[in-house]
C-alpha cells in the first residue's frame, strides 16, 4: 500500500470518527455544577485540582481552596494565586499530617473549622468552585461525618463545582460524585531517597 493509499484510508477513517463525535456531542447539553473527587495512592490529586483552579481564574470565576490537613507554608501555588486576590483564595487551615500533630481532639476541631469555612463558600453562589483539599483524609479518620458532607453537596447552588481530594475517598462520596479519578502510583522518587522539591511538590 502506498503512502497515498494510507493517507486516503486515514482521512476516510477520521471523517467517520469526526461524524460520530459530532453526533455524540450533540447529546451533551447539560451544564451544571459537578462534584469531583481525586483519590488514590498516586501523586497529583491536589495538583490536578489546582490546575482546574487556574482554568477557573482564567475564565474570571471565583474559587476558594480550603486545605484541611496542610498547614501554612510557602508554596508556589500560594504565591501564584496571591496575584489574583479578587478571584481566588487559598486557605491552609490544618496543622500538618496527623502523625505529626498526634492530637486527635485538636485535629477534629481544626477539621470542623475548615469544614465550616468550606461549607460557607459552597453555599455562597458567588464562589463558582470550592476545592476541599485532603477532605478525604479527614473523612477517613472520622473527623467529620460523611453524611454531613453529602447533605451539603446535595443542596449547594446548582452551578457550584466542588472538588474533593485525598486518599481513601469513602464509597458514599464516590457514589455521589459526578467525576472520580483514582490516581495510582507506579513510581515515585521518594522511594529512592529524593525529598520533596519546590516546583514539583510545593
Amino acid at each position: 500500500m502506498t503512502d497515498a493509499d494510507l493517507n486516503a484510508r486515514h482521512a476516510d477513517k477520521m471523517k467517520k470518527v469526526q461524524a460520530a463525535r459530532v453526533r455524540m456531542m450533540a447529546t451533551k447539553t447539560v451544564e451544571r455544577g459537578l462534584v469531583i473527587v481525586h483519590t488514590g495512592t498516586g501523586k497529583g490529586k491536589t495538583t490536578a485540582a489546582l490546575g482546574m483552579v487556574c482554568r477557573m481564574v482564567g475564565h474570571g470565576m471565583k474559587v476558594s481552596i480550603i486545605q484541611f490537613i496542610k498547614g501554612a507554608m510557602e508554596t508556589g501555588e500560594q504565591n501564584l494565586f496571591d496575584a489574583f486576590p479578587d478571584l481566588v483564595e487559598m486557605r491552609p487551615m490544618g496543622e500538618g499530617f496527623t502523625w505529626d500533630t498526634q492530637d486527635r481532639t485538636r485535629d477534629i476541631a481544626k477539621v470542623r473549622e475548615a469544614w465550616e469555612a468550606a461549607k460557607a463558600r459552597i453555599m455562597d453562589p458567588e464562589w463558582k468552585m470550592v476545592v476541599c483539599d485532603e477532605l478525604n483524609i479527614a473523612l477517613r479518620y472520622d473527623y467529620l461525618p460523611v453524611q454531613e458532607v453529602l447533605d451539603v453537596l446535595a443542596c449547594r447552588p446548582a452551578d457550584t463545582h466542588v472538588v474533593i481530594t485525598g486518599r481513601n475517598a469513602p464509597s458514599e462520596l464516590i457514589e455521589a460524585a459526578d467525576l472520580v479519578t483514582d490516581m495510582q502510583m507506579v513510581k515515585h522518587p521518594f522511594r529512592s531517597g529524593v525529598k520533596a522539591q519546590a516546583g514539583v511538590e510545593f
